[in-house]
């Protein structure tokens, strides 16, 4: 009853607000859109627009919903699969990585905790929020499901004591925000952009030789989620440097090419471009070749 009344305000007070009062970054979204879908023509990005909006709406209502809902209803809205083979290869390695991205509620993802064997903790790593009453309800959300939180800067010392005291974890990582310039070591294209990632995930399963999945985020139905956890690489020391972070772009963007109304398409994520990259630091970058949609799942 009460996600129903969360979906009932969603739909008729934060998705008209958000989308036609506060306009809330309609230009970013626009611009996003039509770059991302240059073949689309201007209806249909528009339907694509709302569609967005009264998603971002939903998701808001799921993470308010989150504070209260059980962990069976947790667990009929949120199914996994491919999770015998995570635990099997946590087990084999002492632990592995996780990446996710910013698709459907990605605050329900913390549940994956729900459905690895009982002796594997799941820890999520976030960016600490600059509004300290906000960055505590977040941390209350994403730890209801029984994992543990771990501000990003304090992440490797956490990695060592995990891994000194033989606890198996897994470690939940959001990939897709937009680096900072002096992070910008990776560039590919994205959604016919050039564009950086994020290469710390491939960098730390690199160092403790973890393996790498990366949750395929789909919606049946509104308020269910399908995740499907699919191995990126098991031994990411024999691949290239950058192939595991080229990898896990090919498969966001087919993840994000399905149900493109599920991405947080709010986010500036192409607010730098290559040529805005200080002189000083371009001789960091790595030319990659275009993403590619084609591998639908892939493994080293």
């Amino acid at each position: 009853m009460l996600l129903r009344l969360l979906y009932l305000f969603a739909d008729l007070v934060l998705y008209p607000l958000l989308c036609y009062v506060v306009r809330y970054r309609r230009r970013v979204v626009r611009q996003n859109l039509l770059r991302s879908f240059p073949e689309m023509d201007e209806r249909e990005r528009r339907r694509l627009m709302r569609r967005f909006y009264r998603q971002f709406a939903t998701e808001i209502a799921e993470m308010a919903y989150g504070l209260f809902i059980s962990e069976e209803e947790m667990a009929r809205r949120v199914e996994m699969t491919n999770i015998e083979l995570v635990n099997s290869l946590t087990r084999k390695y002492g632990g592995s990585i996780v990446m996710l991205s910013h698709t459907g509620c990605w605050e329900w993802m913390a549940s994956l905790q729900q459905h690895v064997d009982k002796d594997i903790v799941e820890c999520n790593v976030y960016r600490e929020l600059k509004n300290k009453r906000m960055d505590r309800l977040m941390l209350r959300l994403r730890a209801r499901r029984g994992g543990f939180c771990c501000e990003k800067n304090r992440l490797l010392r956490q990695m060592v004591k995990q891994r000194s005291e033989h606890q198996l974890t897994i470690y939940g990582m959001l990939a897709d925000q937009k680096p900072s310039p002096n992070n910008m070591h990776f560039w590919t294209t994205f959604l016919h952009q050039d564009t950086s990632f994020l290469d710390g995930s491939e960098v730390l399963a690199r160092k403790f030789r973890y393996p790498v999945f990366f949750m395929f985020i789909t919606s049946p139905r509104r308020g269910y989620y399908h995740v499907d956890l699919r191995l990126l690489a098991e031994e990411v020391g024999a691949l290239d440097e950058f192939e595991l972070t080229g990898r896990y772009v090919r498969v966001l963007e087919q993840n994000i090419l399905e149900q493109p109304h599920l991405w947080l398409w709010t986010h500036n994520r192409w607010k730098w471009r290559r040529q805005d990259i200080p002189q000083g630091l371009r001789t960091n970058i790595t030319e990659t070749q275009p993403a590619s949609t084609e591998q639908t799942n892939p493994q080293p």
